[in-house]
């Protein structure tokens, strides 16, 4: 990264619908080839299909919970110590909790095959609201690592 790097997140503005600032980050992940409309056709119709099926909530707090249950709370970070890599448990920070949960969950909805993608995205985001799905087993198995390697913790310095 430059030196002179600014965040660019005092320009983020929340999206035209919702008016949340998390579903325009989200939004912006989607967008491929900056086509930002084809990205806020995608999520919002996924959120049509999340109306649909979960009636007694809120489409857009179903979103936000199944972001909140993916986001990893310690990961593990390569650590070079005399000749030896150790795979180091640390904490995530805020930011980075996030960035992680929306890739995941853009990840697994791009691998799917065979559906429209508001289809196969509206389909992860129900299964990580209830806790199931495959973003939420990356997350699992990025504790399950960081467990695993909790005697290497005294390397995080």
């Amino acid at each position: 990264m430059p030196r002179k790097f600014n965040s660019t997140e005092h320009l983020l503005k929340p999206d035209p619908l919702c008016g949340d600032m998390l579903v325009s980050k989200f939004i912006n992940c989607l967008m491929h080839g900056g086509k930002k409309t084809t990205a806020q056709r995608i999520f919002y119709q996924a959120l049509d299909v999340i109306r649909e099926r979960i009636r007694d909530k809120e489409p857009v707090e179903v979103f936000r919970q199944a972001v909140e249950n993916v986001k990893p709370r310690v990961e593990v970070r390569s650590k070079r110590v005399g000749g030896a890599t150790y795979q180091v448990p640390k904490e995530v920070n805020r930011k980075r909790q996030l960035s992680l949960a929306i890739r995941w969950i853009l990840a697994v909805s791009r691998a799917r095959k065979g559906r429209p993608m508001y289809r196969k995205l509206a389909d992860e985001l129900m299964a990580a609201y209830r806790g199931e799905g495959e973003s939420i087993k990356k997350r699992d198995d990025t504790h399950r690592m960081a467990e695993a390697n909790k005697a290497f913790a005294h390397f995080a310095w």
